[in-house]
């Protein structure tokens, strides 16, 4: 897993030769006790989460910058049919000056947590009704996982 800092971030300065812990976070809603066909029941919340764990070596700056390249492709090919970004339209030498502000990681993960809460224990109609409320109100990637769940 690559990722970088600041260079200034004090973490930045502490990061090499170390374990870490990175946390992500998945889909996530809040659930109404309404959305339930049961009486009695109180609000929860739904999620889903993974933690990585590894240890940390420091990239190198041409590694860095072609992560940085990697990661901007990929965020610009989502603004299709938009002509993608690419650091070539930067003036000379800027690129490199902004790349001395940041530091670049690579991560090798030696164990992986994922985490979900999709359902509290509910019966079938229950979830029907949360699945259901879930996909009127525009959160069908939530419903997606509640569902799959079953």
């Amino acid at each position: 897993m690559r990722f970088h800092l600041a260079r200034a971030n004090p973490v930045a300065k502490q990061m090499e030769g170390r374990v870490a812990l990175a946390s992500f976070a998945g889909a996530d809603a809040y659930i109404s006790p309404d959305w339930y066909g049961s009486d009695d029941q109180v609000p929860t919340w739904n999620y889903v989460t993974a933690q990585a764990r590894g240890l940390v070596t420091r990239l190198s700056q041409d590694d860095l910058a072609a992560q940085l390249d990697d990661l901007s492709a990929e965020h610009e090919a989502r603004l299709l049919p938009k002509r993608p970004w690419t650091r070539a339209k930067m003036s000379p030498g800027l690129f490199d000056g902004m790349l001395k502000a940041i530091a670049g990681f690579e991560m090798t993960v030696e164990s992986l947590i994922a985490t979900r809460k999709l359902g509290q224990n509910k019966g079938a109609s229950d979830l029907d009704g949360a699945i259901a409320a879930l996909r009127e109100s525009g959160r069908a990637d939530m419903a997606d996982l509640m569902d799959g769940t079953r």
